[in-house]
């Protein structure tokens, strides 16, 4: 809008006095609007900025268009603290849009203020202590300043107090306070002027503070308290009491307290009552020497060490009856023989006996009423003495005392004076066993049948010995004689205890067949013995022993059926069976039941007998070997309830046989050779190295097969030269037909073995033969395997040359006995045999 002077009076100048109250006026001024503007001012008067910038003045309308400035009162105006002039800017607006700012420059007048206090007088009174017996000195410092900062004045009333206060302000005491004597408490009235005789007053309150300055004292006049013993916990001896000077106006505050060691007695540290805290025993150390328990009492007036007194206290402990007599040991344990005559004196009980009180009225006593079971033969020969002697003789035979061993007594003992406490003594009198009786068995003599198979360890029997002697005695038993044999110096052992007889060792009747021993039974000092016969019952318990247990040999395939096969027989031993009681059983390995025994019971010996042919064109047969698992049972005159009660022992005999094809002869149109090759097992299973060998020498044989094949094929092809290059010469022509060469070692093969009846040794023998030779202990025998392998040689024109013929002069003279090339090849060698080539065997046929 535009400017125009709307305020009327400014700018100007005005003044104020410091802390004006608020609204006291400062200025007025009018506002004057032009005629124009019908409804005035728009915008009051208002203050927009002050410099400096303040709240302490205000605008208020004074009548129509006239306003005052005045004092807010927030913040106070202040001389001293703050500016001494203020520049306000007012500005109006009227209606019409017009304004006006002028400016109103307010002074600020000093004024004499009050002196004012500080610090805690400013804000409260102040209490101020003093202990007494502080010395006189300042106690306090007034602090108190003049806004106008002037000098201040300071005063003291009421005018007769130990005070006083210096012009800067100190307070001071005068004396040195007693507070048992002076007051307790003083109020100052302490007050400041400034020059002009403004002022300002506070109150001061001293306090005077007692402390601990005196001594405590004992009101209690007596020294000596007498109690008896064993009062309870909590008996009062005595009340203690004192005082202290410090404490005249106000209850008592001491504190009590026992300064010797002491376990009896205790006091209660507020109220000085002397009490009983731990058992007092008249009767223990150190009361029974010392009776008088002095106790120093001491009284403090503070908790934490101040002024103490002390004051000794004697208590005497008075004796009273309180123990009963004591025994030591409380129970008696004796012992008496049997039969101990009447009137032996067995225990005194007054060496063992005492009453620990003190006074001799107290600790005297007496041995009354003996009772209990077995009590009437028993007495006491004075209340006095206590002495335990019998009065009649016990037998623990008789049948009135039998069972019967301890016997239990008591006996009381008793103080005389009252109130009579007493004890009970127990007493056990054993009466000890006299040995007065041998043991004596059940029986004279013992007779046990024991079968001979009876287990090692099982008990066969039992003897019994007792004797009459009460309580019955132990009885303990051993052998003492009888029950060895040549192999154990006693099969026989018996329980000591029970007398349980057990064998150590298996009987044999084949051996011994009665056995005679001598048993002792013992009470530790008698002994008895008896005899005790074992007779060992006869039990088949013996398997049948046959010669040989292992046979080998072999059996031509055209064998007639009943012959008595290589004229075997077996002979069978059994140690507790007849000779006529086996029966044989061929058990294992006779397919198609081909052999047979005769007789199969009744006799120790019999033959093996071919029972049927061998079948082996249809098939029927196919097995060339036989290893017949031959049982031999001692059982066949058993009935048949014998055989369930009875045992059955069983030898066995091991049969290998082989079976031989039939040589058969084929005459060859062409020319021949037969070679033969033998095998014989020359080394041992374990010897590892063996098939190494073989193997290693198998390659090398190859190898020179295969050179003497080309040195063959070499010299047919030089000798037998092509058609045309000879047509004038006759050709003969050969061709050999090599189907295998082998060695064969020509050594005589054992395949049987048999027992010689008159030296009972084995030997070995050939089937073909006939050979034979004594069979060595560790050598096994010799299966007789055989193979044959033919090699033809056959010429253009079918007849024979002189070449062919060179080879039949290495023949072995035993070519005869060979098989031909048509004749079936015998098992292969077992697994571990070796082959071990010889010479070959060539023979030529026409």
């Amino acid at each position: 809008g535009r400017r125009t002077q709307l305020l009327k009076g400014l700018p100007a100048t005005s003044t104020v006095e410091e802390n004006a109250a608020a609204g006291v006026s400062v200025y007025t001024f009018n506002v004057t609007v032009s005629p124009l503007s019908s409804e005035g001012v728009a915008i009051l008067p208002t203050i927009v900025n002050s410099n400096p910038l303040t709240e302490a003045f205000g605008i208020e309308p004074n009548g129509d268009l006239e306003f005052r400035v005045v004092t807010t009162g927030n913040p106070v105006l202040d001389y001293e603290t703050m500016p001494k002039s203020f520049d306000l800017q007012i500005f109006v607006e009227d209606t019409t849009g017009r304004t006006d700012l002028s400016i109103l420059t307010v002074h600020v007048t000093d004024k004499n203020e009050r002196p004012v206090f500080r610090g805690n007088m400013a804000i409260q009174t102040v209490t101020i202590y003093v202990l007494e017996g502080t010395p006189a000195e300042c106690i306090y410092k007034v602090d108190a300043a003049d806004p106008e900062k002037a000098e201040l004045k300071y005063s003291l009333l009421p005018a007769l107090v130990p005070f006083m206060v210096s012009e800067s302000g100190a307070i001071f005491s005068t004396k040195k306070f007693d507070y048992e004597k002076d007051p307790h408490c003083y109020f100052l009235n302490i007050t400041v002027t400034d020059p002009d005789g403004l002022n300002s007053t506070k109150t001061v309150n001293i306090n005077i503070i007692n402390i601990n300055d005196e001594r405590p004292y004992f009101t209690t006049q007596q020294r000596i308290y007498r109690i008896p013993e064993e009062q309870s916990p909590g008996t009062v001896v005595a009340n203690i009491t004192a005082k202290d000077p410090d404490d005249e106006d106000s209850p008592s505050r001491l504190f009590y307290s026992i300064q010797s060691s002491d376990k009896y007695f205790s006091i209660n540290p507020s109220t000085g009552v002397l009490q009983v805290t731990g058992r007092i025993d008249r009767d223990a150390l150190p009361l029974r020497l010392h009776p008088n328990v002095s106790v120093i009492v001491r009284v403090e007036d503070s908790p934490s060490g101040g002024h103490t007194s002390e004051m000794e206290i004697t208590i005497i402990i008075d004796d009273i009856n309180d123990n009963p007599p004591e025994c030591n040991p409380s129970t008696f344990r004796k012992e008496a023989n049997e039969n101990t005559t009447a009137g032996t004196f067995l225990l005194g009980l007054r060496n063992y006996c005492k009453d620990i009180d003190v006074d001799p009225s107290n600790n005297r006593f007496n041995f009354t009423g003996l009772s209990g079971f077995g009590s009437n033969n028993f007495a006491l020969e004075s209340t006095v003495s206590g002495r335990v002697v019998m009065t009649e003789s016990i037998d623990l035979e008789n049948p009135a005392n039998q069972g019967v061993e301890v016997y239990s007594l008591t006996v009381r003992v008793q103080d005389i004076a009252r109130p009579n406490y007493s004890n009970i003594i127990y007493i056990y009198i054993r009466i000890k066993p006299v040995n007065e009786f041998f043991p004596v068995f059940s029986n004279l003599s013992y007779e046990f049948n024991v079968p001979e198979i009876t287990k090692v360890g099982s008990s066969i029997g039992r003897v019994n010995a007792r004797d009459k002697d009460w309580p019955p005695s132990v009885i303990t038993y051993s052998i003492v004689a009888g029950g060895g044999t040549r192999d154990y110096t006693n099969i026989f052992w018996i329980n000591p205890t029970k007398g349980d007889v057990k064998i150590l060792a298996r009987l044999d009747y084949e051996t011994t067949q009665k056995h005679i021993l001598t048993v002792q039974a013992s009470d530790q000092e008698k002994t008895a013995t008896t005899s005790v016969t074992v007779n060992v019952v006869e039990v088949n318990d013996e398997e049948p022993v046959c010669s040989p247990n292992f046979y080998s040999f072999q059996i031509p395939v055209s064998l007639a059926v009943g012959t008595n096969i290589n004229g075997f027989r077996i002979e069978c031993q059994d140690r507790d069976s007849d000779p006529r009681s086996f029966r044989y059983f061929i058990n294992e390995g006779n397919v198609n039941n081909h052999f047979t025994f005769s007789p199969s019971a009744g006799s120790n010996t019999s033959q093996l007998i071919l029972a049927s042919r061998f079948d082996y064109e249809s098939g029927l047969d196919t097995n060339w070997i036989y290893i017949l698992r031959v049982c031999i049972t001692d059982d066949n005159l058993l009935s048949a309830r014998d055989k369930t009660t009875h045992l059955i022992k069983t030898g066995t005999v091991t049969l290998s046989i082989r079976v031989i094809p039939n040589p058969t002869t084929v005459i060859a149109t062409t020319p021949s050779f037969t070679v033969v090759k033998k095998r014989e097992n020359l080394y041992s299973e374990s010897a590892w190295y063996v098939p190494f060998v073989i193997a290693l020498g198998s390659l090398l044989l190859l190898g020179l097969l295969g050179y003497l094949g080309f040195l063959l094929a070499t010299w047919v092809r030089t000798c037998c030269p092509p058609e045309g290059k000879a047509a004038s010469a006759p050709l003969i022509h050969f061709t050999f037909c090599l189907s295998s060469q082998t060695m064969s070692k020509l050594n005589t093969i054992f395949d049987g073995e048999a027992r010689d009846p008159v030296t009972g040794k084995m030997y070995e023998f050939n089937t073909w033969s006939g050979a034979r030779r004594w069979k060595k202990s560790n050598e096994p025998l010799q299966p007789a395997l055989a193979m044959q392998v033919t090699s033809c040689a056959t010429d253009d024109s079918g007849q024979g040359t002189d070449r062919a013929e060179a080879p039949s002069k290495k023949e072995p003279s035993e070519k005869r006995k060979e098989l031909t090339a048509e004749t079936k090849p015998a098992a292969k060698p077992s697994a571990g045999q070796s082959e071990t080539p010889g010479q070959d065997g060539l023979r030529l046929q026409k």
